[in-house]
């Protein structure tokens, strides 16, 4: 069985379920070039899925008061009708879900847990209030930024539905960005709160901590922010410091309030489960929680694979997969040799090339060249995990400076990941946890803060990558080929991209590579190494 979900608006995506294993989950932006960019997500399908005339299922996350009629345009709205009726056709069908709805499944169903507590948390999406005992919405429709729900086995279950008028962490992230920081929270730039993130570890004081509400009763006080950071830039630190802090107390809190004794596990989505440092804190606040699962893609985008999910195991019934077993994240294309080679022919006047092996760009980076790696299908989501990927010595005092001005061009203060063998993360952080995802920004150990500084934050964390065999057999060896050669079992790592989505294709990656001070760009699947003339 085969089910198609599709998310529209920004973060346009699709994912192909296949006997409930995601094989296929692609996002509009990676071919558009535009971070978070919209399109008519029906074409975007039929395009790039050629089995899509096969499918008899498909599912959509909007539940829209006014119907899904009422929010596309003309030209997107005969590609909807035009579907709907192919899937009636088909003997299948189309329908809806709510967007925590489908926000709360990607998270358990993504999870390997037979029970979980459930938090989503973003900006706001339209849910039901009530659901009948077939899954159906029956409930007044809301606007929420907050849904808990709890899991069991192979259903998921309302427990609040919070009005967004009550608590909206997401929303006021999504304002304060260009009221306060002059940021951006949106197309084409895509949404930049990660920059708030990082800013906050330099904060000192909590002077404007009560200048922060997440709801309509208590709201932000965004012009005397503003006023603040216009009077000295240092105030943009403190400010970011205070809306952290606050998330931080604000996710605490609901925890606390829904966590019962018999919950051993959690889930959290949502745009705002991006903020790695509260989902790291979460097992120092709560030491009873056996285990935290953030799943790869917990914004927007990953709506088409969890409304997919929903009707497969809530609605079908069907039994759970073993997503450590059966999934991966890695669920984008695989370009072929002929196509590399092709592209490498068209801008041969630029780059030159040769073949090498995995050892040879060991001793590259040995020798403090940045590179970038390409390879496999792309990761979904916005964290490159080795496929797609800038990788360098993370020993290197000088090297996070060093990428975030002349390749990333971005703030100085903007930490970079640190890709972790997994056998070795009890002996450099502080919790030996799974983070495959990049979800957990966690406290690296004293004694080994000094042997990898360019991946160490203001405040001592790292958002850790911990890799596996089975995760990533190439990165896994690499990484291990390089602890053997430089005793650190640890690479920086960051997404291949330069204020722009992260490449997609050869041309992508060429194109980056040469607008950048890359030093090589490595094809590993090929062992192709390129440099520039």
């Amino acid at each position: 069985m085969k089910i198609i979900g599709i998310t529209t608006g920004h973060d346009a995506s699709y994912c192909v379920l296949e006997d409930g294993i995601p094989i296929v989950h692609e996002e509009f932006e990676r071919f558009s070039r535009i971070k978070e960019g919209d399109t008519d997500v029906i074409q975007f399908v039929k395009e790039r899925y050629g089995e899509y005339d096969s499918v008899k299922y498909v599912t959509h996350w909007p539940c829209n008061r006014e119907g899904w009629e009422k929010i596309f345009t003309d030209e997107k709205l005969s590609s909807y009708k035009e579907m709907k009726e192919q899937m009636k056709e088909r003997g299948g069908q189309y329908i809806q879900y709510g967007h925590h709805q489908s926000h709360a499944a990607n998270a358990f169903f993504s999870s390997n847990y037979d029970t979980a507590l459930i938090i989503t948390l973003d900006a706001g999406g339209w849910d039901h209030t009530q659901y009948d005992e077939n899954a159906i919405g029956i409930g007044d429709i809301i606007p929420t930024s907050v849904t808990i729900w709890r899991g069991k086995g192979n259903k998921i279950y309302p427990i609040k539905i919070i009005p967004m008028s009550e608590l909206s962490i997401g929303l006021t992230w999504h304002d304060i960005l260009p009221s306060v920081f002059g940021l951006s929270n949106s197309a084409p730039i895509g949404n930049q709160a990660g920059t708030i993130m990082a800013m906050s570890a330099l904060g000192k004081t909590d002077k404007f901590y009560n200048m922060i509400g997440f709801s309509s009763s208590s709201p932000t006080n965004y012009a005397a922010l503003k006023y603040a950071a216009d009077e000295n830039e240092k105030n943009l630190f403190e400010i970011a410091r205070a809306l952290q802090k606050k998330t931080e107390q604000k996710i605490h809190d609901l925890i606390e309030y829904y966590l019962d004794d018999e919950d051993e596990n959690l889930c959290v989505v949502g745009g705002v489960a991006l903020n790695c440092v509260t989902m790291g804190k979460i097992l120092d606040w709560f030491p009873e929680i056996k285990g935290v699962y953030v799943p790869p893609v917990p914004y927007d985008a990953g709506l088409a694979i969890g409304s997919a999910q929903y009707m497969y195991h809530h609605v079908f019934d069907k039994p759970r997969i073993p997503w450590d077993d059966n999934c991966t994240p890695y669920l984008g294309v695989t370009y072929t040799e002929q196509e590399v080679l092709m592209t490498l022919e068209e801008y041969k006047e630029k780059i030159k090339y040769v073949v090498t092996t995995d050892d040879d760009v060991l001793e590259l980076l040995d020798g403090q060249n940045i590179i970038s790696v390409f390879g496999n299908g792309s990761e979904s989501g916005r964290r490159a995990l080795g496929n797609r990927s800038i990788v360098a010595d993370p020993r290197s005092p000088n090297m996070k400076d060093l990428i975030n001005e002349k390749v990333k061009h971005r703030q100085w203060f903007r930490p970079f990941a640190p890709s972790i063998l997994r056998e070795d993360v009890s002996e450099w952080f502080v919790h030996d946890i799974d983070s495959p995802y990049m979800n957990f920004a966690i406290k690296f150990k004293e004694d080994m803060v000094d042997k990898a500084p360019a991946v160490v934050h203001f405040d001592n964390t790292g958002r850790l990558q911990t890799v596996t065999e089975k995760d990533n057999k190439w990165y896994y060896d690499f990484i291990k080929a390089w602890k053997v050669k430089s005793g650190v079992p640890i690479l920086l790592n960051t997404s291949f991209n330069d204020r722009e989505p992260i490449v997609e294709t050869p041309e992508h990656a060429v194109k980056c590579f040469l607008k950048t001070n890359i030093d090589y760009l490595y094809f590993f699947n090929y062992g192709i190494l390129v440099r520039k003339r």
